[in-house]
């Protein structure tokens, strides 16, 4: 009974996890600036791995696995808000402002890709 639930709760959390992936993918796609894709890209990819390590620790029991796991899970904890953080701030250095409503009011559509 409680190897199912154990299973299952993994199942939702591995899957829950690839779904925010794949979103958070589309979002870098479809975004128009850099900051909006970093916002997408930055949240997905510090959801999308927690609950990705948190189904496979449940998969995994108490073991040396789940001690690796861990320290994975806090390197990419700290790492990718950093990252996301040093590359707004090389964007704002390089020049690059946001894409704001006013700039799709003046241009007549909304914002391109470019």
């Amino acid at each position: 009974m409680t190897e199912t639930v154990l299973e299952a709760v993994s199942a939702i959390m591995l899957l829950g996890g690839g779904a925010f992936a794949v979103i958070g993918g589309i979002g870098l796609v479809r975004f128009p600036d850099v900051y909006t894709r970093l916002h997408a890209g930055g949240i997905t990819d510090t959801l999308a791995p927690l609950l990705i390590i948190g189904g496979l620790l449940l998969q995994s029991g108490i073991s040396v696995l789940s001690f690796k796991l861990l320290v994975i899970l806090l390197f990419l904890l700290f790492t990718t808000p950093t990252a996301s953080h040093a590359t707004a701030r090389a964007a704002m250095a390089a020049g690059l402002k946001p894409v704001t409503h006013e700039d799709s009011a003046t241009s007549g559509g909304p914002p391109s890709s470019t």
